[in-house]
């Protein structure tokens, strides 16, 4: 019972320690865009072929997810030869980008500060990776992409090459 104590009081040590100036950015974002209706197959499709374009016209083999705003899968794309872990990675960031209406690269962020970001690693389910951004049409999310196959940048570059497209 006393390790419980003191490993209590230590991460409450850490805790103070940290202070308000190394708040993660995911706790800094005050205001996040509501969730508007699912977005629909045909911009899911124009998404998805811009998305595409960018991973063909840099020859990068990726596996493209886009969730409406409920979660649902709406399509997805797997370039011949993408690894397989690819498949269930660009799912995890679409739907961590839609769980938290952020791109999936400021919970990646968050953690690797360390501090207070690390209790984002107790949460089920997420994949804190770059690579998923929430869709905004008028505003609102109406989905996410999410990206895996090349370079976490790369795979951001692909991910935002898509939801431009129903941004214009």
């Amino acid at each position: 019972m006393s390790r419980m104590l003191a490993l209590a009081c230590a991460l409450a040590a850490f805790a103070a320690m940290t202070g308000p100036g190394s708040v993660p950015a995911l706790a800094q974002q005050s205001t996040t865009p509501p969730y508007g209706p699912a977005i629909t197959l045909d911009d899911a499709k124009r998404a998805m072929a811009a998305a595409e374009l960018e991973a063909a016209k840099n020859s990068w083999q990726v596996a493209i997810t886009i969730l409406d705003s409920g979660g649902n899968l709406v399509i997805f794309h797997k370039a011949d030869n993408t690894q397989l872990a690819s498949i269930g990675a660009s799912e995890g960031k679409a739907r961590t980008a839609l769980t938290f209406k952020r791109p999936s690269k400021v919970l990646d962020d968050a953690i690797a500060a360390g501090g207070a970001g690390l209790r984002l690693l107790a949460v089920k389910d997420i994949t804190p990776l770059e690579g998923g951004l929430p869709i905004l049409v008028d505003g609102k999310i109406v989905g996410a992409i999410g990206v895996s196959g090349a370079l976490s940048s790369q795979d951001a570059q692909v991910a935002k090459a898509g939801a431009d497209a129903l941004a214009k």
